[in-house]
């Protein structure tokens, strides 16, 4: 690397983060963020430390957060840097339970299905980074919790963090019968990762006026067509919310959901669960599990020491 010419600094990457959202960018298509572009690095969360600085308010072995993983090292301005806060959290929890994924689950529980105590929630994908922290989010409201995940390592998991009903969907050959069973007076709210038969098997155990929190879809990532869902009627009969939601329409909202979630963590009503891969190497790899099931927790990539 060449040094940071003025007013920028030299930052080399201590940890990347790998996400499910990334998959949407690497097809030519609408969305709510631009595709990846050809020849240029792949962009993603990091934290990083300056190793040098050509600018006023960065000093070497400040540790800062960008959207420039994906890569060792690299010279930028201030506007792409924020300085990680002093919160009691280790500065890799601002790429999962108190970073992104962490405030995806916060207001899809909170702002938008408007979980209140007592009240019974389902999420799919339960063990990964936004599902795991949604259940614990739930949990602390007060909230029963039922989670789905796939396999007994992961449906253990769940047990650990306190998730009050576990199905396993490599395990049950009717998802839709194995929710009914785990809330046998219905579901008040649906936190969705899945889509496909997770999206399906909700509608059926949903509540009169249940609320469907729909935040991703990853059983659809990949496929060239869409799962047909075969109770779609049911959102009319049972008059059912079902709102799509992107957390950056949010992102101010993320200063004091740190210091709420340095609380949980502190109190130990969040537990900071990740999986990690070591060496940039390793990165695409460590995408790819996001996919096949292959992380609990977040998933990380320990970039250097």
């Amino acid at each position: 690397m060449p040094p940071p010419p003025a007013g920028q600094v030299r930052v080399q990457n201590l940890w990347m983060s790998v996400d499910p959202y990334m998959r949407g960018r690497m097809m030519t298509r609408e969305s709510y963020v631009p595709p990846f572009r050809l020849g240029e690095p792949l962009e993603g969360g990091a934290i990083g430390r300056v190793d040098s600085s050509a600018c006023e308010g960065f000093a070497p072995g400040d540790l800062v957060q960008s959207m420039l993983g994906w890569r060792e090292a690299f010279n930028a301005p201030p506007s792409a840097l924020t300085k990680v806060p002093t919160t009691g959290l280790p500065p890799e929890a601002l790429l999962g339970v108190a970073g992104l994924p962490g405030l995806t689950a916060f207001l899809g529980v909170t702002k938008v299905v408007k979980l209140q105590a007592g009240e019974v929630v389902f999420v799919s994908a339960a063990s990964g980074a936004v599902g795991s922290a949604a259940c614990q989010i739930a949990k602390a409201a007060g909230a029963t919790v039922i989670g789905s995940a796939g396999g007994a390592e992961k449906c253990a998991f769940l047990r650990e963090i306190g998730v009050d009903q576990v199905v396993d969907y490599k395990v049950e050959k009717n998802l839709a019968a194995a929710l009914a069973a785990a809330a046998p007076q219905g579901i008040d709210a649906y936190f969705d990762n899945v889509g496909g038969v997770h999206l399906d098997a909700a509608l059926q155990s949903a509540k009169p006026f249940a609320r469907f929190a729909l935040c991703g879809m990853i059983s659809q990532y990949n496929q060239i067509e869409g799962t047909a869902i075969q109770h779609m009627r049911l959102v009319v009969t049972k008059r059912l919310r079902l709102q799509g939601f992107i957390v950056s329409d949010d992102f101010d909202m993320m200063p004091q959901f740190v210091d709420l979630m340095a609380g949980w963590v502190a109190s130990g009503a969040v537990k900071i669960h990740q999986t990690v891969e070591h060496g940039i190497e390793n990165a695409p790899a460590a995408f790819l599990k996001l996919f096949s099931g292959g992380n609990i927790g977040k998933m990380l990539v320990r970039v250097s020491t």
